[in-house]
């Protein structure tokens, strides 16, 4: 007796949103999705001129094979807080890469914060990051990434797979910052305590201008304040 082969199934996933300012309230204007990448109610936490989203992604987790692409745009004078309910979870692959795409426009006078919980890529996972941010002449910009290799609460060291990232941001069509990283299990850095400051999670804030750090919650919390004027 043969057993047949399992099928193994990749999610196709797509999300745009659209951010207007009316009459002194930015509104989710519009929005389109096809596959598992959905925008719950906006939210007014703050009062009618921010608006808070959060993206939610059903299937809880992204394998190998997976691509995920997300666009979101704030139109002029908008102000929008994008955010995810949970830690995104990067799970082993069995040879596929899996990919998300984040493009972000922001126009004059708007500004659009993106800051999602944390990114947890499993060991053998296989993710391919790539975000990038475009800034009218007024835009700004506010984000963050904060990557965890292997799940070091349960004991797991990320031993196997690789982890690409891929950051760029433009004003007016000018490129302010680019940055490309690869993270592999196996390269010899990897394995090392001073690679990563004796961890396995690192942080990465973009406040008003593209400068990147690595920094503890205390100081990620002022820089958000000075970000945002306040």
């Amino acid at each position: 007796m043969q057993l047949a082969e399992p099928i193994l199934a990749s999610w196709k996933a797509e999300l745009r949103l659209e951010f207007e300012r009316r009459e002194g309230r930015t509104v989710l204007a519009k929005r389109r999705h096809e596959g598992p990448l959905v925008v719950q109610k906006p939210l007014y936490p703050e009062g009618d001129a921010v608006c808070h989203a959060i993206v939610v992604h059903p299937p809880a987790g992204i394998a190998g094979g997976d691509e995920l692409e997300f666009s979101a745009c704030a139109g002029e004078g908008a102000h929008a807080l994008l955010t995810t309910p949970g830690a995104g979870k990067w799970y082993r692959s069995g040879g596929a890469w899996a990919r998300q795409r984040l493009d972000l426009n922001i126009a004059d006078g708007a500004c659009l914060e993106w800051l999602p919980q944390e990114t947890i890529t499993f060991d053998g996972a296989l993710a391919d990051m790539r975000t990038d941010v475009r800034l009218a002449a007024g835009a700004r910009f506010i984000g963050w990434e904060i990557l965890c290799l292997g799940r070091s609460g349960s004991g797991e060291r990320f031993a196997r797979g690789a982890c690409r990232l891929q950051t760029s941001l433009q004003r007016d069509g000018k490129a302010l910052w680019f940055e490309r990283d690869a993270s592999k299990a196996a390269a010899p850095c990897s394995s090392r305590r001073w690679a990563w400051r004796a961890r396995r999670c690192a942080q990465r804030c973009s406040p008003w201008r593209p400068t990147w750090m690595r920094f503890f919650p205390a100081a990620a919390k002022r820089g958000l304040r000075a970000a945002r004027g306040r």
